[in-house]
């Protein structure tokens, strides 16, 4: 197959990472990659659907793999696990015999291992320049459930269901695959009862995810929602303000650098610098831009602040607010492929997983959460235009049109995007400048 071939194929089946960065695949494929790494590193705690759907569909996946490897002529695939991912490597054991060209990298139990940059360095032992994308140094990142939507893809099923976590405080912690377009509200009824009295929800993973409530929409990045008391620690720090958050850096910051002692990409020898930025940002100093522009190279893993500050800090925030001010004046972090190396004393800085998962408070949460293929039916949906990096999809159906599952209801817009497709049988009741609402009839 011809990689325009295949790339069109993505696009017009809507298929994006699904691991939450929501890039369009189709835009990822290069033949200038040597190597494709298929992430099923689970990054953050409680997360548990990647390595599951490895699990359910390690030959669809693997198939998947052998072709794009083929169309962009990759020398080397390797499906990245964790050590203590025994189910996964066991289920996908029988097949490699089939796909000499596959390959199990065994990752250390570490956080944050599924950080394309890190994952990249682990496997191959290749720097991604700060600011740059693996694909620089012929690496090819790609998530398991984006690679399973590939093969579903191939044979006729585009993207119109999302594989999401739900877990924390509820019942029966479970993974569920329901459709794009439906209600946090809805989806949390599938894992039983809520457990707290005054309940909050992350969407996403507890170290980099946000805040959200029941009326928030399943998009095709939706990879969990946790379910904490209103008063956890993890809640309490996303509620909150930024200039609180400094008012206390400049009260209560000993400039300890734990933080950047921890940080991941610090590590790597990025020049990322928590505590050199918390220093001038606290004391407001302005004749040192480069702690402010270093910010740009923060990943957002969340380590400073939820990990390695001893006075419980803040610095991922205030780096957040920093990297958001810096890119409405258009900076933009530049890639530096000159005096990079690696920290000595990387090995002996990782954080372990179960360390870092008791430390945020999540240990007793920490639960089987059993995968469910088939789930209720929704009576509505809510497609939302916009669940990609690039521009929002353009509708090609009116109020009133009767659609199917699997109907083209949007084309990709101009430049980066990608296509959508209904989840559901029903009837289109409302077309919006960010939504689709399909109704089942």
């Amino acid at each position: 197959m011809k990689l325009t071939e295949l790339q069109g194929i993505l696009r017009d089946n809507g298929i994006v990472g699904a691991g939450g960065a929501g890039f369009p695949t189709y835009a990822k494929l290069s033949e200038k990659a040597d190597t494709i790494i298929l992430n099923c590193a689970e990054c953050e705690p409680l997360l548990k659907l990647h390595r599951q759907v490895l699990e359910t569909h390690g030959q669809e996946i693997f198939e998947a793999l052998d072709l794009i490897s083929k169309t962009v002529n990759a020398k080397r695939i390797c499906v990245a696990l964790k050590k203590s991912y025994t189910e996964a490597a066991n289920a996908i054991a029988p097949f490699i015999e089939f796909f000499p060209n596959i390959e199990i990298c065994r990752l250390d139990d570490v956080y944050p291992a599924g950080d394309e940059v890190i994952l990249t360095y682990e496997v191959t032992g290749r720097i991604v320049p700060p600011g740059d994308i693996p694909l620089s140094v012929g690496v090819m990142v790609l998530n398991v459930e984006t690679v399973y939507n590939l093969y579903r893809a191939m044979n006729g099923r585009p993207v119109t269901r999302k594989y999401v976590t739900i877990a924390g405080e509820v019942e029966n912690p479970v993974t569920v695959r329901v459709p794009i377009g439906v209600t946090v509200g809805e989806i949390l009824a599938l894992a039983g009862k809520i457990t707290t009295s005054d309940p909050a929800f992350i969407i996403g993973g507890p170290m980099m995810g946000s805040l959200g409530t029941r009326a928030n929409i399943v998009t095709k990045t939706t990879n969990a929602v946790l379910v904490l008391p209103s008063d956890h620690s993890l809640i309490r720090r996303r509620q909150a303000k930024t200039f609180i958050d400094m008012k206390r850096a400049m009260a209560a910051c000993c400039q300890c650098s734990y933080c950047t002692s921890l940080c991941s990409r610090n590590l790597l020898g990025h020049p990322i610098n928590p505590s050199e930025f918390m220093r001038v940002a606290s004391n407001g100093i302005t004749n040192d831009a480069a702690p402010y522009i270093n910010a740009m190279y923060c990943s957002g893993c969340g380590l400073c602040e939820q990990y390695s500050c001893v006075q419980n800090l803040s610095p991922r925030m205030l780096l957040a607010a920093c990297k958001a001010e810096m890119r409405k004046a258009g900076v933009k972090p530049q890639p530096i492929k000159d005096n990079l190396a690696i920290n000595p004393n990387r090995p002996l800085r990782q954080v372990p997983m179960e360390r870092l998962t008791s430390r945020i408070g999540l240990k007793k949460y920490n639960k089987p959460a059993p995968i469910i293929e088939a789930v209720p039916n929704f009576k509505k949906v809510t497609v939302l235009l916009s669940q990609h990096v690039g521009s929002p999809s353009v509708p090609i159906v009116k109020k009133g049109d009767i659609v199917t599952e699997k109907q083209l209801i949007a084309v990709a817009g101009e430049g980066l995007s990608v296509a959508l497709h209904s989840p559901v049988n029903g009837k289109v009741t409302a077309i919006g400048k960010t939504a689709i609402i399909i109704e089942k009839q």
